[in-house]
């Protein structure tokens, strides 16, 4: 998990967001667990599964990707996956990054906060926000 001694700039909370999201991307999941103080993943890519293939497999019979009970089994789905915007909070300790999947942003965000601890401040996340 990486632990900054300050609290770490919008940036570099940003640089580690796309790490993250990269490695969930090549369905490195323990190792995306590693860099933050995380929610479990499972529900996370559910959400990003039902906010973007489910939802789009609804409205195109056509699809031909995976089907609800394959989701986790196949996650080459999550390469049509991208980060968006990142939005951030007054304060600077809290923001959401705004998913596309195929282009086309998604009614699934994912939140992260920056807090302190003993050790020093560290990304917990993410939340789904729908």
């Amino acid at each position: 998990m990486k632990i900054w001694t300050e609290h770490p700039a919008r940036a570099d909370v940003e640089a580690v967001v796309r790490g993250y999201f990269s490695l969930l991307r090549a369905g490195r999941v323990p190792e995306a667990e590693q860099l933050i103080d995380h929610h479990p993943v499972r529900h996370v890519l559910k959400s990003l599964w039902t906010g973007s293939v489910e939802v789009s497999a609804d409205e195109d019979e056509a699809s031909g990707g995976p089907a609800a009970d394959e989701w986790e089994q196949d996650l080459a789905w999550l390469d049509e996956l991208d980060l968006a915007d990142f939005h951030w909070g007054h304060t600077g300790s809290n923001c959401y990054v705004e998913i596309t999947y195929r282009a086309q942003v998604i009614e699934v965000a994912l939140g992260f906060w920056v807090r302190p601890t003993d050790a020093g401040w560290v990304l917990t996340g993410p939340s789904t926000l729908w």
